[in-house]
């Protein structure tokens, strides 16, 4: 096992590379909740407000050729993946120039070939699918490569949480998986999901080493991640990351949350993790209030901007569309005279 290393500090380069990726995705879902309402999205809206400062620090010490399988709540991390505003919304509009071509749900989007992986299901579906998919790579020779994928406190208590989780400890494969431990699997209060003391709990029944952090402090997950996604790329296996937070919506736009409990929302763990983190840059002297005002009105005019342009774009149309399923035409070739 390698010796383990002190993590050098957070720089002020870094916690604002991720906070404007935060502050992007958050105006830009704002900006989905606002058509979704007007009943310009067909399909559900899930955001993650307040889920921001996790996924964005799972995907910023990523790099090209590493894997990464984003959950519902992680337009953050998306974003920090590579992901675009256009391409974003041109999948929860319909765009026919969109990568899924309007065909498919919008959170289901992603670009395999480079290692953005479109989800199959929040519901720990993504753990063996990522688990998997770095076997492979090390069967094909490939090395210092890591797989790092998201899921909620719900999804702990799935099967393919565990059987994906138990592989990669017997196989000890470079994955990275991060709880959103966001207190509520929909409505289910964590009380009525698990009864150990800890989420954190469940890293030590697998081997596997385990992290924990205060999900709604930035400078806290990008340490964190950092330490977590070096750990795995340099021969410690899997990696069990556990960030406390609240969920500040419904599970989706569809859902008025009330059953939250209350004394969550005036706790620090339901501490809005944007607003801290400018706080926190004011209060160091990384910029000022008025340059943050900026950064978010760039924000808003690249949204706003992109939007004019996909309404404008053409939709799928099912009399010229080819459906072609297969990434090469032979195979549709093939199959179409079998």
């Amino acid at each position: 096992m390698p010796t383990p290393k002190e993590e050098p500090p957070v720089t002020s380069a870094e916690f604002i590379k991720a906070y404007r990726v935060m502050l992007l995705a958050r105006v830009l879902e704002e900006k989905l909740a606002s058509l979704y309402r007007g009943g310009m999205i067909k399909g559900g809206v899930f955001l993650g407000r307040g889920q921001e400062a996790l996924s964005v620090s799972v995907a910023q010490p990523l790099r090209k050729g590493d894997i990464f399988a984003p959950l519902i709540r992680d337009q953050a991390g998306r974003m920090a993946f590579g992901d675009t505003v256009l391409d974003t919304l041109r999948t929860y509009l319909g765009s026919q120039l969109g990568p899924m071509k309007g065909r498919d749900g919008n959170i289901h989007r992603g670009r395999p070939r480079e290692g953005y992986y479109a989800m199959i299901s929040h519901l720990g579906a993504m753990v063996p699918a990522v688990a998997g998919a770095l076997l492979a790579r090390r069967l094909k020779g490939e090395t210092g490569i890591v797989g790092a994928t998201c899921l909620g406190d719900g999804a702990t208590s799935t099967g393919a949480f565990h059987e994906g989780l138990n592989a990669a400890a017997v196989e000890k494969l470079p994955l990275v998986l991060v709880v959103a431990n966001n207190q509520y699997a929909y409505s289910t209060p964590n009380s009525r999901q698990f009864v150990c003391r800890d989420l954190i709990d469940k890293a030590i029944g697998y081997g596997v080493a385990a992290h924990k952090v205060d999900a709604t402090d930035l400078e806290q997950c990008l340490l964190t991640l950092r330490k977590a996604v070096r750990a795995a790329r340099e021969g410690g296996g899997p990696q069990f990351v556990v960030g406390d937070l609240l969920r500040l919506v419904g599970h989706g736009e569809h859902d008025d949350a009330h059953y939250v409990d209350p004394a969550l929302k005036s706790a620090p763990i339901g501490r809005d993790c944007l607003l801290l983190a400018e706080e926190q840059i004011i209060a160091k002297a990384w910029a000022t209030r008025t340059e943050t005002a900026a950064w978010r009105q760039e924000a808003e005019g690249e949204v706003n901007s992109t939007v004019d342009k996909v309404r404008r774009e053409p939709g799928p149309n099912p009399e010229d569309d080819d459906w072609m399923a297969y990434s090469k035409s032979e195979f549709a070739e093939h199959y179409a005279g079998a």
